[in-house]
């Protein structure tokens, strides 16, 4: 081969080598190209190299309503077929024991008092985390959480008036200074949110729903205050969005902001 000819060879795959760096593969990996020059010419090899966050914890937060549940399966599948591995888990629950405790916390029959709430939130949290989403976030995986810390301090915070100080104390104990790497917040009118959810929770409920849904719409608008002043707070890690008329709309607009990070 002349000297022309290996050039135009040499310029081709370097081409083909090119478009393998825009490749991603099952692990959310990418390449870079290294061309090594020695006595018989060019050797070409691909490093297969993590992108910037190997393992990212994204949590999807909203009021009663909001949609973020059925947003998170969505993104979940979304990933999945990307070829992520994805672990969807909740709070409170995600291990048996906090799925019992989240079963109290939202009893109509039941009269905690705030402190109370706060305190098997955080207990639930601490079981949540070192048994299920360290380990998976340990292996590799992205951990999508319906609802984390940002929920303690809009609903028990300003729900509840409870001392904001106490409880950002306890979510940075309970989590073992976990935090996300980006998280949603689906905002919804309160009043349009939980005539949602209490129609969906009417066969496990009665029609006031349950405890947390049961209460009044002052505490719903507070909780939704708390809301926007933490993503006002943090708005590099909190991303808003406006509940969409679709559920497709909503999902297309958490895809474009999840991408970002991936």
């Amino acid at each position: 081969m002349g000297l022309f000819g290996f050039t135009n060879r040499l310029v081709q795959m370097i081409d083909i080598l090119k478009n393998e760096i825009k490749i991603k593969n099952r692990r959310g990996c990418k390449y870079r190209c290294h061309i090594i020059s020695g006595s018989y010419g060019f050797l070409f090899s691909l490093e297969k190299t993590m992108k910037k966050h190997e393992n990212l914890f994204i949590t999807i937060e909203g009021g009663e309503g909001s949609g973020k549940t059925t947003q998170s399966f969505l993104l979940k599948k979304y990933l999945e077929d990307s070829g992520y591995e994805v672990l969807l888990t909740r709070e409170p629950g995600g291990t048996v024991l906090a799925e019992n405790i989240r079963d109290i916390l939202l009893s109509p029959n039941l009269n905690l008092i705030a402190l109370s709430e706060l305190f098997l939130l955080e207990a639930a949290r601490a079981q949540h985390i070192k048994n299920l989403i360290l380990p998976a976030l340990k292996k590799g995986k992205i951990v999508i959480c319906d609802r984390f810390i940002d929920s303690t301090v809009a609903y028990q915070g300003y729900g509840r008036k409870l001392d904001l100080q106490l409880i950002n104390s306890l979510n940075l104990v309970a989590s073992f200074g976990l935090i996300p790497i980006l998280t949603i917040y689906i905002d919804v009118i309160p009043s349009k949110g939980l005539e949602i959810a209490k129609k969906n929770n009417s066969k496990v409920y009665n029609a006031c729903g349950d405890r947390i849904e049961s209460e009044s719409m002052q505490f719903h608008n507070d909780v939704r205050k708390g809301y926007i002043e933490q993503a006002r707070k943090y708005p590099k890690r909190i991303k808003v969005i406006k509940s969409q008329v679709t559920l497709d709309r909503t999902h297309a607009l958490i895809k474009n902001i999840v991408g970002a990070v991936l």
